[in-house]
Formats: C-alpha cells, structure tokens, sequence
C-alpha cells in the first residue's frame, strides 16, 4: 500500500530526513521511531502529501501521492497534530459533521459518532465544547476525528501523547481493530507499548 523509495528531505541545505525506504502492505502496521530530528514527523507528512520530497518517490496503492485528489484523500487519513476545531460546535457535532462530509447520512453520522465516542471514552463528553476539554481530552477528540471517517491508510503521530494508560489502551484497540479489518497503520512513536502492542514491526530512523 505504501512504497517509499529513497526518499529525502532538506530545506535551505539542512537535512530534516536521509534517505529512507519505506514498504508497508495492506493490513499492516508499522513503527516509525528514533531520536527527535531523525524526520518521523517529515516521513508520515511525506506520505499524506503535506511535504513534497527533495529526492525520491513515494507510491501510495500503486499511485503518486496528490492530496488534491479525492480519491487519496478518500484512502488516506492521518492524526498529524491536533486538528482545528470550531469553538461553536460540541464534540459529538464535529464528529458528526465529519462523517457527513465523507458520506453519511445524518443518522449514520451520528451514530458512527457515538461509536466513535464510546470506543475512546469520550461519550460524557460528547456535548462539551472544544475550549471545555483538556490537553488530553483534546488530544483524544482529534484522533476520534479520523476514526469516524473512512480510511485505507492511516499515519499517527505520536498519538500516545498527553494520554494516561487506560486512554493509550483504548487508542491502540481502536486502531488494532481498523488494521484487522485491512487497514494499513503507520504510527511514529516513542512509546514501547504502542510498537509492541499495534505495530507488527519498526523500523528505525538516525538523526538527521
């Protein structure tokens, strides 16, 4: 699903990622880790689309990458840093509003957000508002805002973070659960648990 080829980032001569190969099929899940700098973050924004390679190619299912195609937006879903949130709408609205989007129907929606909630613990929080949740919470509600979408792919970023351990427990059930299901899982983490318990292998990145 995922064939990163020689792939390399620099900006004003500065490497932010060497050269790196990456293939990772369908259904599975990978890793990515090493020390801050050595381009995690820069790898899975590579993938999505978000950065544009100095040297490489990257082939997702077989196609280049283009975030301006609906049809890799359809296949690629990714939680690389908190999403944006409108400060009028309740957790359960922008779930709900989300769904919509990628083709729900209203009460399909709703229910795949109550789903959603129910799978991270979420539900009494379903109708407070955005400035009402904490760092963790907040932290929660944007990885539920690409569960409630449908995904081939998904890229996490250290979704580990701000969570205590029951709440990394329902993360990684979440997301287990999708890549049983087929879906392929990139995660870049610093958390041992997340690669033993989600990945089936890491790979390691060196400082750039």
């Amino acid at each position: 699903m995922i064939d990163v080829s020689e792939v390399s980032v620099s900006v004003a001569g500065a490497a932010l990622l060497r050269r790196t190969d990456l293939a990772v099929d369908r259904g599975e899940a990978v890793a990515v880790r090493g020390p801050n700098g050595s381009g995690k973050t820069t790898l899975l924004r590579v993938i999505a689309g978000e950065i544009t390679p100095s040297g490489g190619t990257v082939r997702v299912a077989g196609e280049a990458v283009d975030d301006r195609s609906s049809v890799f937006r359809r296949r690629v879903a990714g939680s690389l840093g908190l999403p944006p949130f409108a400060r009028s709408l309740t957790l359960r609205e922008h779930l709900t509003l989300i769904a919509t989007t990628w083709g729900a129907d209203a009460t399909a929606a709703e229910a795949a957000a109550d789903e959603v909630g129910d799978e991270l613990g979420l539900s009494r929080l379903a109708d407070r508002f955005p400035h009402e949740l904490s760092s963790g919470q907040r932290q929660l509600a944007g990885l539920a805002t690409v569960l409630v979408r449908p995904f081939d792919i998904v890229l996490l970023d250290e979704p580990e973070q701000r969570l205590d351990s029951d709440h990394v427990s329902a993360v990684i059930g979440a997301f287990a659960r999708r890549r049983d299901a087929g879906a392929t899982v990139v995660v870049a983490t610093h958390s041992d648990r997340i690669a033993a318990e989600l990945t089936d292998r890491t790979v390691l990145l060196a400082a750039a």
